[in-house]
């Protein structure tokens, strides 16, 4: 099985993430990787610390002469502002444990004060410098990873965003296909539709005007995914639970949908599912619809898979307006602004596809399994060979 772990602060020395599972074989190079994470900087409304951090990447182990050797990959993401963050430098005390100047007006809808009470903290910076969406960057990482897994197996997983704040994208616009997936990175705020794109502007920059943030949603969408990833058997085992509770673990989603998920709840049975037919030239099974959203009974369909996440707007703002306590004095205080950006919609975007496509990584290890590329793609022939 794909297992992966990350380790590291927001302004710490470095971030790095383990990718376990991988066969032999993979070709993969540091510039792949920065390729993707390139991606994770996009979208209009960002801050201005993308253009200071910078993500250098070292392939610490797992490859040699750039393919996999089946051991596990480890990548390290250097941190550029470790040795200049006052974070992390100017505060610390010759006593081990303990800031000069300790954090305590928390933050409401970050993990700060529940952290705080989890772990016995006094700082609330022992909190936020791990819950940070900075530690997506290693998501990322890993995903390029699982793409290039996936990859020699005909799957492709883009995304766009489809709500910014009040600005919706019909549900009668089309959807961008991989080979269009350049002109959604084009779109200042990561939208297939160039005249939603203009509202979504709109929006960002009336919150800006105020100080203010800004959620929204996006959609992934994964291309060619192969019939047969999860399984009926067991709640654990079902395809679009793993791709709900890894696309929720994103900072700041607060709902995940598969095909027309909430939609699909109001509408009656005989217009909520998708029709099956079969298909003579193709000789494969079709189904007439996506909602939902390529997954049956926790199984791939090998229609397209359909996910959405929806982002709350973040809550460091640039005025800040948000009532909190103080964790020290106990007194009324107004949340700190740590850097923010307006919106991240567009960036968790691509973090969503990181998920997805670690989901269907793992599972199609699961499913074809192979200690080598070439086993693990004979496997996945001979499972092909035996359908319609």
């Amino acid at each position: 099985m794909l297992r992966y772990l990350t380790a590291g602060e927001s302004h710490g020395q470095a971030l790095v993430v383990v990718v376990e599972g991988l066969p032999a074989g993979l070709e993969i190079t540091v510039e792949q990787i920065q390729a993707e994470m390139a991606r994770r900087r996009l979208g209009y409304g960002r801050g201005p610390r993308q253009k200071f951090e910078v993500d250098e990447l070292t392939l610490l182990g797992g490859v040699r002469h750039g393919r996999t050797l089946g051991s596990p990959l480890a990548i390290e993401i250097k941190n550029t502002e470790w040795f200049r963050s006052d974070k992390w430098h100017a505060e610390m005390d010759p006593a081990p444990g303990e800031t000069k100047d300790p954090l305590t007006q928390v933050r409401p809808g970050h993990a700060d004060l529940a952290g705080m009470q989890k772990y016995g903290f006094t700082d609330a910076r022992d909190v936020l410098e791990r819950a940070s969406a900075r530690e997506t960057a290693a998501r990322v990482a890993a995903g390029a990873v699982a793409k290039a897994l996936l990859a020699p197996l005909g799957v492709e997983i883009i995304s766009h965003v489809v709500q910014m704040g009040g600005a919706l994208v019909p549900s009668t616009a089309l959807r961008p296909t991989p080979r269009q997936l350049g002109r959604v990175d084009e779109s200042p705020v990561r939208c297939f539709d160039s005249e939603s794109a203009g509202s979504m502007i709109a929006e960002i920059k009336a919150a800006a005007k105020d100080g203010d943030s800004l959620g929204g949603v996006v959609e992934v969408l994964g291309f060619g995914v192969p019939v047969g990833l999860g399984s009926h058997v067991h709640w654990d085992r079902k395809l679009d639970a793993a791709l709900a509770q890894a696309v929720m673990s994103i900072q700041a989603v607060k709902g995940v949908e598969i095909g027309d998920g909430f939609d699909v709840a109001g509408r009656r049975g005989s217009v909520a599912h998708d029709p099956i037919s079969w298909d003579a030239d193709a000789n494969e099974y079709r189904r007439g619809s996506t909602l939902a959203g390529g997954t049956e009974g926790g199984i791939s369909t090998g229609e397209l898979l359909v996910v959405r996440a929806a982002m709350k707007p973040l809550a460091t703002l640039n005025v800040p307006t948000l009532e909190t306590v103080d964790t020290a004095t106990k007194e009324s205080a107004v949340s700190f602004k740590e850097r923010t950006d307006v919106t991240a919609v567009p960036a968790m975007g691509v973090v969503a596809e990181t998920m997805v496509a670690l989901v269907l990584a793992g599972e199609a290890q699961r499913k074809f399994g192979g200690d080598s590329m070439s086993e693990f793609l004979r496997n996945a022939e001979g499972f092909n060979a035996t359908l319609p």
